[in-house]
């Protein structure tokens, strides 16, 4: 089931939180949303679940607009907020039958044993929730996102507080329900996003700035600058390397040498006739390959 953000825009007071974003997602996608702290992401994923209402544009899911008063529609989405609003004082076990009484289940026996398998809460099935550790509330709503099976899971912040081999799990368990749902995940963690989305959009105050596969990312398609690592035998003035055509920016330690383009071509031979042109010996030239976490600071510090 696809997702369609057309135009929203929303409020609050006289700050824009969104401005008239747009985009889509399709079944099958794993999306990671990116941005900044207040740029919108949480509001956004609010915004997708029909809890808060927009100031103008439309969610469209299924070809019926998002609404607060559109329950059917609603009951194809799961949601984990970045706060996870659990009941400490309900057993486990407990808290999901009641989840899946909310949405008349009629497996709901069967389907609560799923999820607890699912999620591995099996050992703390019969704990109350404010006995468990940070890794295993989130385990748990995880577990009341997915019992209704939604084919549109939205997920806030969803590893937070997890150690690495809960972190792990509970990214295996995201990519396994990303094969047959669509899965909008937010986070701050561009290794966890890397290692499970295959698409990524950023957000940086209420705006759209990047939208892409993670592979384009990686190859530096998303943004137009390219850095070229350069390594010289002797020594060169920063003077020198801004005045090689294209070059934004140089960034040094001793002889080694970052040198940011300021155009869409390949600076690399542009540095190497530099070189020859001044008898210099290259060490090394080659371009530097972005991660995740460039193209986030790049587009977000601007």
């Amino acid at each position: 089931m696809s997702v369609e953000i057309r135009n929203i825009t929303k409020l609050f007071g006289k700050q824009k939180a969104l401005d008239n974003v747009s985009f889509q997602i399709n079944k099958g996608e794993l999306v990671g949303f990116l941005g900044p702290n207040g740029a919108g992401k949480s509001t956004m994923m609010k915004i997708i679940t029909g809890y808060l209402p927009s100031d103008s544009g439309q969610i469209i899911i299924d070809n019926q607009e998002i609404s607060s008063k559109n329950i059917e529609i609603r009951k194809n989405i799961g949601y984990l907020p970045e706060q996870n609003p659990l009941y400490t004082d309900l057993f486990v076990k407990e808290y999901l039958d009641i989840t899946a009484g909310f949405y008349k289940l009629k497996n709901r026996k069967s389907r609560v044993d799923e999820m607890i398998d699912l999620t591995g809460l099996g050992d703390e099935q019969h704990k109350k929730i404010g006995a468990l550790s940070k890794g295993y509330r989130q385990r748990v709503g995880l577990a009341q996102a997915l019992i209704h099976d939604p084919s549109i899971l939205i997920l806030d912040e969803p590893t937070t507080g997890l150690d690495p081999n809960q972190l792990e799990e509970i990214r295996e368990l995201i990519r396994q329900v990303g094969i047959e749902k669509t899965v909008i995940l937010s986070s701050h963690i561009m290794q966890e996003v890397e290692a499970v989305c295959n698409r990524v959009i950023i957000i940086k105050k209420g705006q759209i700035v990047a939208d892409g596969g993670i592979a384009d990312v990686k190859s530096g398609s998303i943004t137009r600058n390219q850095i070229v690592v350069a390594e010289f035998v002797s020594t060169v003035a920063e003077e020198q390397i801004l005045s090689i055509k294209g070059v934004k920016t140089v960034r040094s330690n001793g002889n080694f040498w970052e040198i940011e383009s300021g155009i869409e071509e390949d600076l690399r031979p542009a540095v190497f006739r530099f070189a020859a042109k001044h008898n210099l010996t290259l060490l090394t030239l080659q371009e530097k390959q972005k991660n995740l976490e460039n193209v986030f600071q790049e587009l977000t510090q601007k």
